[in-house]
């Protein structure tokens, strides 16, 4: 039987799910000038990566200076550019490819010889994985849907990423001698050379010292043979901070940390709290923030060191926080693939009120959601498919200050046909026909979104107590008071359009009617010139389109009276064209706002404030 196309997307970079479980590539026979043409397209396409990851990592060690420097626009800049250079060197690649070799008249036996020719390349290469989604990204653009197989792409990985040597090393290991704990953090701090003094490292050593006593029970373990600290080499940037991330290792016992380092007003360094659970750890990774800025030679080596503080994050959500979203989607397909070979249950339209936009499905055994573009919107949408996938664009490149969930996007996601619920593959076949073509057994989608699966936060109102109500609401506004002040105005702001996470925290995932903030204009309903007007089914005051009205949010967020009740005691000043208006000044005014990946009552400021219990 000969090779048979797979169920992955073609954005993916890879594919295969249905060959055997050997990775071959067939013996071919070819003359001279094809094994030199297939050499020369190999050594083309490794150049086309090296160079990617070159100014990737160039960008990513400049986060140093721009955190040293203080530049925070220039950090949001930095953020944005990076996300264009992979799909940049693909099309580079795939131009000098078509215009050098013609590379889509090339026979089956040419592209057996590249693939086998690239896998030598990276032989002793230091970003292998890297380089075999590159590797996908391009022949995918090149080659037709029939050839996503095993033969000619990396369905599977070729190359091993384990304990390849980096230099400078992965982590660095610190052993406590003499002086102790609170010496070897301090030293661990000054190793990462920050050209900029600290505020009072002494005091914030201290600090370190006696939370950490404080978490251990408040006394810290005897020392065995292998007690040390392991430091990832690079700090990680995001936003206005950098984080040092490390564990500790003592006999059998491992304790991770993460510890930010922030500016103060006046411009110099502190140690703003230490996190010292794995899922408060974890919560630093969410994908509902920007992406990490890390300079690493051997990006696997991050992975695993970060898989062994957070054995629960998919690997596939670290290289994406980690600025390599192209390798986040390659293995979240294959995750995807893999767990559908492993499970029996039906993808079905997502529980809550269904968009006016976007068609959502889900397979509940799976924690993730199927978003695609309706072929025709509700009559209330004024936006086009365009704007839409601008939209979603947008998301990724501004802050998303963990208040907004990041979406994997994907084209021609070929699935199971027998794994879609009756009822849902009708609704496909009427809201989605033009992203939709059946091959053989696979259902195949021609665009697709997929996000991490939360609880729509109007159906966790419907259920939740009074208490878990309030706590929900003050969370839905601190979220739009967040997003307003990182220059982002959801638009259609329906609990529906909000979810829960497993942390409680609310989160945005509607992105169709987003906006700039300075992009609105916040106005007062102006009085009308006589009542009889009020009464009037029609407004009595001009509307632009960018014209927003905070009062009328009222009308349609606070039906129950428990809702009202909790979003008037702590956002009642949302209802009003001041607080919108003020924002707006301080973005215009280019001031970037903190925005603490971790409770504010951790921060040292807070745990020992002069006088507090814990001073």
């Amino acid at each position: 039987m000969g090779p048979v196309r797979a169920p992955f997307p073609r954005e993916a970079g890879l594919a295969g799910a249905k060959i055997s479980a050997f990775f071959r590539v067939p013996p071919v026979p070819m003359d001279i000038s094809t094994a030199a043409t297939a050499n020369r397209i190999a050594i083309a396409l490794i150049d086309g990566f090296n160079k990617h990851y070159r100014l990737f990592r160039q960008t990513s060690r400049e986060a140093k200076f721009r955190f040293e420097s203080g530049d925070w626009l220039a950090v949001h800049k930095a953020v944005k550019d990076r996300i264009r250079f992979y799909d940049d060197r693909v099309e580079e690649c795939v131009e000098r490819l078509r215009d050098e070799f013609r590379a889509e008249a090339l026979d089956d036996a040419t592209w057996q010889q590249v693939k086998l020719l690239y896998i030598g390349l990276l032989l002793n290469h230091k970003q292998p994985e890297l380089a075999e989604t590159f590797f996908n990204s391009v022949c995918c653009k090149i080659l037709h849907r029939t050839y996503f197989h095993n033969d000619f792409i990396f369905v599977r990985p070729a190359i091993s990423t384990e304990n390849i040597e980096s230099n400078p090393p992965t982590y660095s290991s610190y052993y406590p001698g003499e002086g102790g704990l609170a010496e070897t953090m301090r030293q661990i701090i000054l190793d990462f050379d920050w050209q900029r003094d600290f505020e009072d490292l002494e005091r914030d050593v201290d600090y370190l010292y006696r939370t950490i006593r404080t978490h251990l029970g408040g006394e810290l373990p005897a020392r065995e043979a292998n007690c040390q600290i392991q430091v990832l080499y690079s700090a990680f940037y995001r936003n206005k901070g950098a984080y040092i991330i490390g564990k500790a290792i003592n006999g059998n016992q491992e304790y991770p940390f993460a510890i930010p380092v922030l500016h103060t007003p006046g411009g110099k360094l502190y140690l703003d709290t230490i996190l010292l659970d794995a899922w408060r750890i974890s919560i630093l990774f969410s994908l509902s923030r920007a992406y990490f800025m890390v300079d690493m030679e051997v990006p696997s080596g991050y992975v695993q060191f970060l898989r062994s503080i957070m054995p629960g994050k998919p690997r596939s959500e670290l290289y994406t926080m980690l600025g390599l979203g192209k390798q986040g989607k390659t293995m979240f397909f294959r995750d995807l693939i893999y767990h559908l070979r492993h499970s029996e249950d039906k993808f079905i339209v997502a529980p809550g009120i269904r968009g006016l936009v976007m068609l959502v499905f889900t397979l509940p055994s799976f924690p993730y959601v199927f978003k695609i573009i309706k072929d025709v919107f509700g009559s209330s949408k004024e936006v086009d498919h365009a704007t839409v996938k601008y939209k979603y664009q947008l998301v990724k490149q501004v802050d998303r200050v963990g208040r907004m969930a990041d979406t994997l996007e994907f084209s021609y996601a070929a699935l199971p046909r027998s794994r879609f619920d009756p009822a849902l593959l009708e609704e496909l076949r009427q809201q989605v026909p033009s992203l939709l073509e059946e091959d053989g057994e696979d259902l195949i989608i021609k665009h697709l979104y997929i996000e991490r699966r939360m609880t729509p936060l109007n159906i966790y109102l419907d259920n939740a107590p009074e208490e878990k109500v309030e706590a929900a609401v003050k969370d839905y506004g601190n979220a739009i008071r967040e997003l307003a002040i990182a220059n982002i105005f959801p638009g259609d702001m329906l609990w529906k359009n909000f979810g829960v996470t497993r942390y409680n925290r609310i989160v945005f995932y509607d992105y169709d009617e987003i906006e700039h903030m300075t992009d609105m204009n916040f106005r007062a309903i102006p009085e009308a010139p006589y009542p009889e007007l009020e009464m009037s089914g029609e407004p009595w005051y001009s509307v632009a389109r960018n014209d927003v009205f905070p009062e009328e949010f009222a009308t349609f967020l606070l039906g129950s009276r428990p809702v009202r009740q909790a979003f008037l005691k702590h956002h009642r000043d949302l209802l009003q064209p001041e607080f919108w208006q003020a924002a707006q000044e301080q973005i215009r005014q280019g001031r970037v706002e903190d925005f603490f990946p971790y409770p504010e009552e951790l921060r040292f400021s807070r745990l020992y404030a002069a006088g507090g219990e814990n001073a």
